[in-house]
């Protein structure tokens, strides 16, 4: 008998620019203290699911929600750095907690340019909250939803 593997791929949860945590400008996400992952140099606002499972937190400042996948790993997904301190201004949550999620179902828009002008950094953080890691990363440009950017270990 032959079984499908179940795949440990992740989507691109936002256009942009994939980048090793390592180089994000805050060393919380840079020095992993948070956990392994990846981050997003964002052109567009819009923010997709990067797995399938359910969304198990919207931060009440909507900048941050978490994913627990279907195999029970743990995602969170942190839209620009110090976000938090605009209070929810500029985003927008499409999806309410509780909600089962595919890749590629949107969960947020974000007005960029309205972060920027408030003097935050877009830089997007997807980070593996439950102990798992990231094994193989495909860095450079990626598009909305683009597949197998990442994979979970």
């Amino acid at each position: 008998m032959f079984f499908k593997k179940k795949s440990n791929g992740v989507v691109a949860f936002m256009e942009g620019t994939l980048v090793p945590l390592e180089k994000v400008n805050d060393p919380v996400f840079a020095q992993k203290m948070m956990g392994d992952g990846f981050a997003i140099e964002p052109t567009s606002g819009a923010v997709v699911s990067p797995v399938d499972g359910e969304l198990t937190m919207v931060f009440h400042t909507k900048h941050a929600v978490g994913i627990t996948t279907n195999e029970g790993v743990e995602v969170l997904l942190h839209i620009g750095i110090n976000t938090v301190e605009l209070d929810g201004e500029g985003f927008e949550i499409l999806v309410e907690q509780g909600s089962k999620v595919k890749k590629g179902d949107k969960l947020m828009n974000v007005d960029l340019d309205l972060v920027k002008k408030k003097g935050k950094e877009t830089t997007s953080m997807f980070i593996l909250t439950s102990g798992n890691t990231i094994s193989k990363l495909n860095e450079g440009e990626v598009s909305l939803s683009e597949e197998n950017v990442a994979e979970i270990a």
